[in-house]
């Protein structure tokens, strides 16, 4: 079903409607705060209006299992998603679908032969690879490992079908070293029965929807039960600090996707579950491993989510504005300090904040959305190159590339090389600018874990085509945006427009959504494009409103007032530094920890 308009006063539709046509006409990132700020609450009120549809009434077949309520489901996250909401007990669960940003009758998955036209290897080679590294300066490379830790959270397709992959026919002069490529399909929908006809066409998320820390915790029962310890609520941890990942075939190292930055952050964040369970203990002696494991786990969940919200996003789109409005979705427009003092005075999310107001799903059911995987394809912001430093005084420990952190092997360096250290290289470097010729060279030439190769930038051209989002334009305009006129509107770089002139064949319709965001203009301080953000606009405040534990069940009953506390009062930076003291003295300028860090010296 298509989204319905949400009942509202003639002055609010009047508002939200001026809003828009002055962000047309203008750009609400060239006013001035307060009006930028009011103007970005009109947009996000027409999104939530015309841009939430939901899938998950369609025809569907053996639906996900959901086990009988139990009394810890008021007060615990479920291992995979269930029971968020109660009355609803399998919205945002594994295994349910994915949503759309878009009419369903908008979302047509591409066939043959458009489905490879123009050819997505010819597009990967001729504008998105990477000749010269192109830094986003403002901030540091932990934004790109803390990217795949919220990814790996929030979605993945699942593997796919080893029969009837995608074949790219491939140039004469194209060296990709086992013609032709192909590309696996994405899982079919488990859910959708077989022959069905008509849109949409659907597909399931393998992970929770929530924003619940799954990455950390396990996505069902068996991957939460081989995480815990069984002892004081903890997770497993080696004597080292380190997660003891398994090995073989099931390893979560094996899976596509996994490098030391994600690596890094699972870890970071276990120790911090862990020295939440120490402080609920304390409080609570007569807690059992089950009681500090579900409070430990709503706390640091919560944690992240805050960090995510007023920290990262901040960061990689560091307008005035944006940093202010984030900031809003958090604490309120009345301010950190305001509520630090007097609570919630409002029920109202833009005068308080989200959490701890009331749920809202905006009259569809709640789940990540095919549009929001497409916006978040951000791979140029990992570097190639990886020089590792020592915390205390600078000095070259080891020059690494990719390949040499990913996989199983990411783990092989946490072994061998202090976490400390690691952290300080990603916190003294820079990630990539997400824009055209940035793209990783190492995963256009990607072998995965079982060997198959891929050149990733061309299978998320091809990804963004099969899961029926529309191409660039169109997208724009189910958005509320202006359409890109001709190339040279598109995109500043002569060149650029040029080149993407021929790729196209003079038809600035057919360019694709991933390659039109990165041609496109930014916003000042924007490490990625004005498009993406129309989604964040939306999503990011839904992932906090439609999640009990972030709304109605955010309160000292559910969280106790110490665990409350510990998210008000830590940011990334303390949690950084509690597990890594040595940090201290590169860290002590920062006012956020993703903003580069002061090198050392001897």
């Amino acid at each position: 079903m298509s989204a319905p308009r949400r009942p509202g006063s003639s002055l609010r539709l009047l508002f939200d409607r001026v809003a828009e046509r002055i962000d047309r006409a203008v750009g609400w990132h060239r006013l001035p705060l307060p009006l930028g700020l009011a103007v970005l609450i009109g947009l996000r009120d027409r999104l939530r209006d015309r841009n939430l549809h939901d899938t998950s009434g369609r025809p569907a077949i053996d639906p996900p299992p959901v086990g009988p309520p139990q009394a810890w489901h008021a007060t615990a996250r479920t291992p995979d998603g269930t029971y968020n909401d109660l009355a609803r007990p399998a919205m945002g669960m594994a295994g349910a679908r994915f949503g759309r940003n878009v009419p369903l009758d908008h979302t047509h998955p591409e066939t043959l032969p458009e489905l490879l036209e123009p050819s997505p290897r010819e597009i990967s080679r001729a504008v998105l690879t990477r000749r010269e590294f192109q830094p986003a300066t403002s901030v540091n490379a932990l934004v790109a490992a803390w990217l795949q830790f919220m990814i790996r959270d929030w979605f993945s397709h699942g593997e796919g079908p080893r029969d009837g992959a995608w074949t790219i026919p491939l140039a004469d002069d194209d060296p990709w070293p086992e013609p032709p490529m192909t590309v696996l399909r994405t899982r079919p929908d488990p859910t959708r029965p077989p022959g069905a006809l008509g849109r949409p066409a659907t597909w399931a998320n393998t992970q929770s929807h929530w924003w619940d820390a799954s990455q950390v915790y396990g996505t069902n029962a068996e991957e939460q039960r081989l995480a815990r310890s069984g002892h004081d609520g903890k997770l497993r941890l080696t004597p080292d600090g380190l997660i003891p990942y398994p090995t073989g075939e099931g390893s979560p190292a094996r899976m596509p996707g996994f490098w030391l930055g994600l690596a890094m952050m699972q870890t970071l964040f276990a120790r911090e579950h862990n020295a939440i369970c120490d402080r609920l203990r304390a409080e609570y002696p007569s807690w059992d491993d089950d009681d500090l494991f579900g409070r430990a786990r709503l706390i640091n969940a919560a944690l992240i989510a805050k960090i995510h919200t007023v920290e990262w996003t901040p960061a990689v789109i560091s307008h005035p504005t944006t940093r202010y409005a984030m900031r809003a979705n958090w604490w309120g427009l009345t301010g950190e300090r305001l509520y630090r003092l007097f609570g919630r005075i409002s029920d109202s999310e833009i005068i308080s904040g989200i959490p701890g107001s009331p749920t809202r799903h905006h009259g569809v059911p709640f789940a990540i959305t095919e549009e929001f995987v497409a916006v978040y394809r951000m791979h140029p912001l990992v570097p190639d190159h990886y020089a590792v430093r020592a915390a205390a005084d600078d000095r070259l420990i080891e020059e690494l590339t990719f390949r040499d952190i990913a996989g199983p092997a990411a783990i092989q360096i946490t072994e061998k090389l202090a976490m400390t250290d690691l952290l300080y290289s990603f916190g003294t470097a820079h990630p990539g600018l997400v824009t055209l010729r940035n793209f990783p060279r190492f995963l256009q030439e990607f072998e995965r874990p079982d060997g198959r190769r891929m050149d990733l930038a061309a299978v998320d051209i091809l990804r963004t085509r099969e899961l029926g989002v529309p191409r660039y334009n169109e997208f724009r305009r189910l958005l509320g945006l202006r359409p890109a006129g001709d190339f040279d509107d598109l995109t500043e770089d002569r060149a650029d427009a040029a080149e993407l002139r021929r790729l196209y064949r003079g038809d600035i319709e057919s360019v694709d959504l991933m390659v039109g965001m990165y041609a496109e203009p930014r916003p000042a301080g924007f490490a990625f494009s004005d498009t993406a953000f129309r989604i964040f606009i939306l999503m990011a405040s839904r992932r906090l409103n439609s999640d009990r534990f972030f709304t109605t069940a955010y309160t000292p009953q559910v969280y106790t007032r110490a665990g409350l506390d510990w998210i008000n009062d830590n940011t990334m930076a303390t949690v950084l530094l509690r597990h890594h003291p040595h940090l201290r003295s590169s860290m002590h300028a920062v006012t956020n920890a993703f903003e580069p860090w002061r090198r050392s010296t001897s």
